[in-house]
């Protein structure tokens, strides 16, 4: 024998109530079922209270809600049944009439201005006896042996209203007696029951499980099935964490953690009667009914995962007390919890600190003030003598819940939990973790429980893939060519590495576009011409409000502004990639709040692109430094233009002729003094410099002018190269007295001593700098270990492709601190 419990979005609309026909009469479970529990139509409950609501303060909306509800059931009636038969007009007699009370009730309400618990009870019921009796009806009419059981009869419970407790043997001596009366199917109204004064009662929200399980314990039923709108017990709410999955099963006291904190598919009472009589619960999608679902039994076989599944309560207030006074105090705690047990105040969650000088705990937001005014006036002489602070309180919170029975028996469970969360910036006002090391729970700010559902899920449960949600700003020549990347490569790194890299926004210097879900990258060049206008701050809002999991912000701009934002996305644990060296490189101090903010939160703040494009040598010389090795000197070709330049003046081009031919080949900027006035080889040097522990400004960076005065301020490009043609004969000249030596020119940045600068040099056959072609860079590391023979990294320093690609890296690497 079978009871199955169908929810309110199962019987919200006649298709609903048909498909429940179609379950029940099916080959699957004919002759099995004894009883079908139902719940209210989907949102009726609600409208019932908001209408007794509004009725306690006059408000005259109620009677407009209650025709609302009194045509919605009609109208649902007259679709399932023949207007001509008998049973359709019996049935539209009994809803109006049920409607008919329900004014009358709500009339005396607003007649006394009151809405006590008690009338709050028989209101609520009105929906499941409704739904009920339509089923009921409907299945008779289809030809089943099917009857309408108002679970007052059989369902007995204390008085306490609005989460009345059923009484075991009241209950069993009804059941047992009706039962053995009526052999027809019954169709039962969940969610209510019976004082012993005859009011009605109800079992709280969600009852109606709760209604079914007592029936099959009292029933000896083989199992309970509920039938709701999702495919089973899913590994967190699928609303809240996209990647969710369904379990083939759990344990009794996973399905109890769960739902304690929050996990809706089933009532947390519920699993109690079937604990307690060995009966399995099956969870099955309505609208799926060919789905496998979750079974809730005792011997449930042991999970794939350290973790069976995350739960959480979106809004809970916390209530703290501390004191130096309670240290040491026997009863104190005994003190604390009588006092809200006096006024009926449930505690959600607990933690005391060992020290004993605090104790915390998380209540319902309506009833975290009674919960003070009871500490208040329980500890009113140790608050006054100071020995007792007054209790705090904080709102907006949520609690998140870690739950398996594996837990126990794997160790680092906890530290996993906690990693994810402070990786992500979600901080943890309180930790609770029983004794049975079943349940890790944590308190949040309510505002960050997606992402750090999100982030325990993927930590968990995603089979080692790692998800970067990026967020970029400048799509020029770098930006574009790092999503053409992008676009190329994401299938193999989630397939092969395991990692997903997802686009949730997107920045030109015009336009900027979002989506949680993902935006195309090969599509980002047509989405953004109808994207909002671009404001920086704006963008910085919209990202740090859209409170992903393992976001990454990425700038491919050559903007101070964006550069100065740095500090402020890296503050909301925000990872950081960037080619632009306008941080790196600007005021020190500046320089070390964001390096110093990322190494000591542990938030990647990657700018491997800012030196020599591609090259590693920004992570060399930290591995270097980590290694203990002393860094003696740097000598370097930093500037891709002035590598092209001066690898190529031999003689045969005028230096003018070969600045022209830089630019045209894309190595130059439009205007190549940006690149000859060497600033940009400056900025490269210094970050060099500030890696290798010193403490320089940009101005401390000792410039060789490449270029005379007056090829610097001419008006225009085409005036700047009239004037550097003047200066061949110049440039030939030390080209071929360097010659005459056995040398060659180069512009070679040097970094010893605490000094940084840039110099035109002869360099000797033997030298690095004569093995570098096109516009290759080279870097040449002396320290204490590498100092016969220095450490060279040389390749090319410049071009979209290597760039980008560089800084793909540096995003992919973000996704190896989520582990």
């Amino acid at each position: 024998m079978t009871i199955v419990k169908f929810g309110g979005s199962s019987v919200g609309t006649p298709a609903a109530i048909r498909q429940v026909y179609a379950i029940v009469t099916g080959g699957e479970y004919r002759g099995r079922v004894r009883t079908v529990v139902v719940s209210a139509f989907s949102g009726v409950t609600d409208t019932l209270i908001g209408a007794g609501r509004k009725a306690a303060v006059g408000d005259v909306g109620c009677r407009e809600d209650v025709e609302a509800l009194r045509k919605r059931h009609l109208d649902a009636a007259a679709e399932l049944l023949d207007a001509d038969k008998a049973d359709a007009g019996r049935l539209t007699a009994y809803i109006n009439g049920m409607f008919d009370d329900l004014e009358r009730i709500l009339g005396g309400v607003e007649a006394i201005r009151e809405l006590s618990p008690r009338t709050l009870d028989l209101v609520m019921s009105a929906g499941e006896r409704l739904s009920a009796k339509i089923v009921a009806v409907y299945f008779a009419a289809r030809g089943t042996e099917a009857e309408y059981l108002d679970s007052r009869l059989v369902v007995k419970t204390d008085a306490a209203f609005g989460k009345a407790r059923w009484l075991p043997a009241e209950t069993g001596a009804a059941v047992g007696e009706y039962f053995a009366r009526h052999t027809a199917l019954q169709i039962a109204a969940g969610f209510i029951g019976e004082a012993a004064d005859g009011s009605t009662t109800t079992l709280g929200r969600g009852g109606s499980d709760f209604t079914a399980a007592i029936l099959a314990a009292v029933l000896g039923a083989e199992s309970v099935e509920i039938w709701t709108d999702v495919d089973g017990i899913l590994s967190a709410d699928p609303r809240l964490v996209q990647n969710a999955f369904r379990m083939d099963e759990i344990s009794y006291t996973e399905a109890l953690e769960l739902s304690h904190f929050g996990a809706k598919v089933i009532y947390p009472p519920t699993v109690r009667p079937a604990l307690e009589k060995d009966i399995p619960i099956l969870i099955r999608n309505t609208f799926n009914p060919d789905g496998k679902g979750t079974w809730i039994k005792k011997d449930a076989a042991p999970s794939l995962y350290p973790i069976r599944g995350l739960s959480s309560l979106s809004n809970v207030s916390l209530l703290r007390l501390q004191g130096s006074g309670m240290a040491g105090v026997a009863g104190f705690a005994s003190r604390f919890f009588s006092a809200l047990a006096r006024r009926s105040i449930s505690v959600i969650l607990i933690t005391q600190a060992s020290s004993e000088y605090s104790i915390c705990v998380a209540v319902e937001p309506a009833e975290v003030y009674a919960a003070a005014a009871a500490a208040i006036e329980e500890f009113d002489r140790e608050i006054a003598s100071g020995g007792l602070e007054p209790p705090s309180i904080e709102n907006a919170c949520s609690i998140i819940a870690a739950v398996g029975l594996r837990m126990k028996s794997t160790p680092g469970i906890a530290g996993a939990v906690f990693y994810a969360l402070g990786r992500n910036g979600v901080n943890i006002k309180a930790i609770a973790q029983g004794s049975s090391e079943t349940n890790i729970s944590a308190v949040i700010a309510r505002q960050d429980e997606v992402k750090a559902l999100n982030a325990i899920h993927e930590a968990f449960f995603l089979s080692g893939t790692k998800s970067v949600n990026l967020f970029l700003v400048g799509a020029g020549l770098i930006g574009s060519t790092l999503l053409e990347q992008i676009s190329a490569q994401r299938e193999i790194l989630k397939e092969r590495y395991k990692i997903r890299v997802n686009l949730a926004g997107v920045a030109n210097s015009r336009r900027m576009i979002f989506d949680i879900t993902g935006i195309a990258p090969e599509k980002t060049r047509v989405l953004l011409e109808n994207g909002e206008p671009f404001d920086l701050d704006g963008f910085i809002v919209r990202m740090k409000a859209m409170n992903l999991p393992n976001a990454c912000f990425c700038d491919c701009t050559a903007s101070d502004t964006v550069a100065a934002a740095y500090a402020s996305i890296l503050e909301s644990a925000i990872p950081v990639v960037t080619p632009n060296k306008r941080a790196n490189s600007g005021g020190y101090a500046y320089y070390q709040k964001i390096n110093g903010y990322s190494r000591d939160r542990g938030i990647p703040y990657l700018y491997e692109v800012t030196v020599c494009a591609g090259l590693p040598v920004i992570s060399i010389l930290r591995d270097l430094h980590l290694a203990g090795d002393k860094v003696r000197r740097i000598e370097a070709v930093l500037s891709g233009t002035l590598s092209f330049i001066f690898n190529n003046f031999d003689g045969t081009k005028p230096f003018s002729a070969l600045v022209r031919e830089g630019k045209a080949k894309g190595y130059t900027e439009p205007d190549p003094r940006d690149d000859l006035n060497a600033k940009d080889a400056a900025r490269k040097a210094l970050i060099l410099a500030r890696e290798c522990g010193e403490h320089l400004e940009l101005s401390d960076v000792d410039i060789e002018p490449i270029l005379p005065e007056h090829c610097l301020s001419a008006p225009n490009v085409d005036a700047f190269f009239a004037a550097l043609e003047t200066c061949d004969a110049d440039f030939e000249r030390r080209r071929a007295a360097a010659k005459k030596k056995g040398a060659a020119l180069r512009y070679v940045a040097v970094i010893e001593n605490g000094t940084a600068s840039l110099k035109m040099r002869e360099e000797p056959p033997e030298s690095p700098f004569r093995s570098l072609v096109d516009a290759d860079n080279i870097v040449v590391i002396t320290t204490d270990r590498y100092h016969t023979l220095p450490m060279v990294i040389k390749g090319p320093g410049a071009g979209a492709a290597v760039t980008a690609s560089a800084v793909f890296a540096d995003i992919v690497r973000t996704a190896r601190t989520l582990v």
